[in-house]
């Protein structure tokens, strides 16, 4: 039995869709591909991966804040 993660197949459809060229999208290309990249950080948030990503987000976001002052 062949079972597939959904978080993984919306990351690679974001890499192949990312890969593209700039000039070569329309607007509602760009929509699908804001809206596909929204449902990945959905699906991924709750995980550790999600997790561990938003702590060095938060550690990235309080140096610059420390930074800054």
């Amino acid at each position: 039995m062949l079972t597939i993660n959904v978080a993984v197949l919306l990351a690679v459809i974001v890499f192949f869709r990312l890969r593209r060229r700039t000039q070569s999208r329309s607007r509602s290309d760009e929509k699908t591909t804001v809206l596909i990249v929204l449902a990945l950080g959905i699906l991924i948030a709750p995980t550790p991966l999600g997790q561990g990503i938003r702590n060095i987000l938060r550690q990235l976001a309080a140096g610059v804040t420390q930074a800054g002052r």
